[in-house]
């Protein structure tokens, strides 16, 4: 991960702003939070401005957003941030930024769910709604995550072997186990849906237990659908996801949940990792992704053999 060498301050956003979009330029500018790709900084109460400060790929997930979002958000039942103006790179700001609309909450990793019927229902309708058909012309690949699982093998054992070694794997057999029944399923031979892609606690948001939104579409693309309903194993507490399959429509069979679990594994592992990167202050760390990543796969282990 680079992050941009430019500092990204309210006085740059402002200019930006004044430059491209005046009549938003008034508007208090305050700092929302810094991503993984993207900065995100207030702007009033309703409004947001996304610009990418690390990952080169950032400016094309954030044209994704601006393409896609309109059209996306208008049937789904949660709330997410749909874009309203389009930042051309410029002198001043050589990237592609966006204006989108503000999704109140906390973000799952700070904010965990406990309501877990409620969370259960509204990821479920959420889903639903969202893996529909999509049309001709949509991204299939999804940064590599369009492909068979199979083809992901490879980086599951080096990351499992790297978290072993770390003291973070109680029980690196069980996590393989759980893997390699997920490698095995058949494939999706259904259409390709329409996915967010990137279903992980930062970019679901909670308020009073339960889910209130989903942010951060850049990675939205088309394809399996247990790509995102791996988000039960990582997102809801337990006992929630047996409500969340009941909910979910059409009820996924046995092979899309196995494929799931082997998804909700690599999120659970790459979690695990950049937590404790996190914890050790490294670059690009993230302390809050480690705790929901491990329960995550305590559950999947737990539930493995259903």
């Amino acid at each position: 991960m680079t992050h941009t060498e430019m500092e990204i301050t309210a006085e740059l956003v402002r200019d930006l702003l004044l430059d491209q979009h005046p009549d938003l330029a008034g508007h208090p500018v305050r700092l929302g939070a810094r991503g993984w790709d993207n900065q995100l900084w207030r702007l009033g109460d309703d409004l947001a401005v996304r610009l990418p400060w690390a990952t080169q790929d950032a400016d094309e997930l954030l044209l994704k957003e601006h393409t896609w979002l309109p059209i996306l958000a208008p049937r789904l039942p949660l709330p997410v941030p749909v874009p309203q103006r389009l930042g051309e790179p410029s002198a001043r700001f050589p990237r592609t930024w966006i204006v989108t609309t503000w999704v109140p909450g906390e973000p799952a990793d700070r904010a965990p769910v406990t309501r877990g019927a409620e969370a259960a229902d509204a990821l479920a309708a959420f889903l639903a709604a969202l893996h529909q058909p999509a049309p001709e012309g949509v991204d299939t690949n999804g940064r590599g995550r369009g492909g068979p699982l199979a083809g992901s093998s490879e980086r599951v054992a080096q990351q499992l072997a790297e978290a072993t070694e770390m003291g973070l794997i109680p029980d690196p057999d069980a996590v393989r186990a759980v893997w390699d029944d997920a490698a095995a399923a058949p494939g999706w031979d259904g259409p390709a849906l329409w996915l967010h892609g990137d279903l992980h606690a930062a970019n679901v948001l909670t308020a009073d237990g339960t889910i209130c939104g989903v942010i951060d579409f850049g990675d939205v693309f088309a394809g399996d659908p247990a790509v995102d309903l791996a988000a039960a194993w990582t997102l809801l507490p337990d006992g929630a996801v047996d409500r969340f399959h009941d909910a979910y429509q059409p009820v996924p069979d046995a092979a899309t949940l196995r494929r799931a679990r082997g998804w909700a594994v690599i999120r659970a592992l790459t979690g695990i990792l950049i937590g404790e990167a996190g914890v050790r202050g490294r670059r690009g760390g993230k302390a809050t992704w480690g705790p929901p990543a491990q329960a995550a796969l305590r559950r999947l282990i737990a539930t493995a053999h259903r």
